[in-house]
């Protein structure tokens, strides 16, 4: 399935799966053999922060889909997000995101290269 080949993947709503990060995860897109990049769906239920994590050697984007949130990455201050809006995390860089809406907030996880889990690290105090 890398990008020598054309692919079309149809992820089901039942292989989205409740994280330790604190948010429900849906992998639309992450191949061994294609290295270079994943994505995933994120869902954080109103009222949760994530957990304050990182990802060692991998940038990752959120492109917020929906809801109304606040991001905390490295030594920005607090931002708002809501749908449109994109984020830019650097590897290895602090970040997590709180859903401040009544409903779902939903965003798109872009990581370059792909996201393995090994490189997650929670570092909540």
């Amino acid at each position: 399935m890398s990008g020598e080949r054309p692919a079309v993947r149809h992820p089901a709503e039942s292989e989205e799966y409740y994280s330790d990060e604190l948010c429900h995860i849906l992998e639309t897109w992450n191949q061994v053999d294609d290295d270079a990049v994943s994505i995933a769906r994120a869902r954080v239920e109103p009222g949760v922060t994530t957990r304050l994590h990182r990802l060692h050697a991998i940038a990752e984007r959120y492109v917020v889909i929906a809801g109304q949130g606040r991001v905390e990455v490295g030594t920005l201050p607090p931002s708002l997000v809501g749908p449109g809006d994109m984020v830019y995390i650097p590897p290895d860089c602090p970040q997590r995101i709180s859903n401040l809406g009544d409903t779902d907030l939903v965003f798109l996880a872009v990581c370059t290269p792909r996201f393995v889990p090994e490189a997650y690290e929670d570092i909540e105090s």
